[in-house]
């Protein structure tokens, strides 16, 4: 955890600090964390749509495919 009392902010920006044990920056800003978050659970979300979607079209490619194999068969057996 970060000793936000011992931490030092760094130069331009007032949201960063500089941890003075492991000498990482960390953002102090809550809300823009919690923007990010949102951010990556959304871009999840709309990603796991995309390849549902993607799946759904290979799906019934095959089985047009499927269809098409069972016309052929028919008609040639006319």
């Amino acid at each position: 955890m970060v000793d936000l009392d011992n931490a030092k902010k760094v130069e331009d920006n007032a949201d960063l600090v500089r941890d003075p044990y492991s000498h990482a920056i960390v953002n102090t800003n809550v809300s823009a964390y919690n923007q990010a978050v949102a951010a990556a659970k959304a871009a999840k979300a709309k990603n796991k749509k995309l390849e549902d979607a993607e799946e759904d079209i290979n799906n019934l490619k095959q089985e047009m495919s499927e269809i098409k194999g069972l016309l052929q068969e028919l008609l040639n057996r006319v």
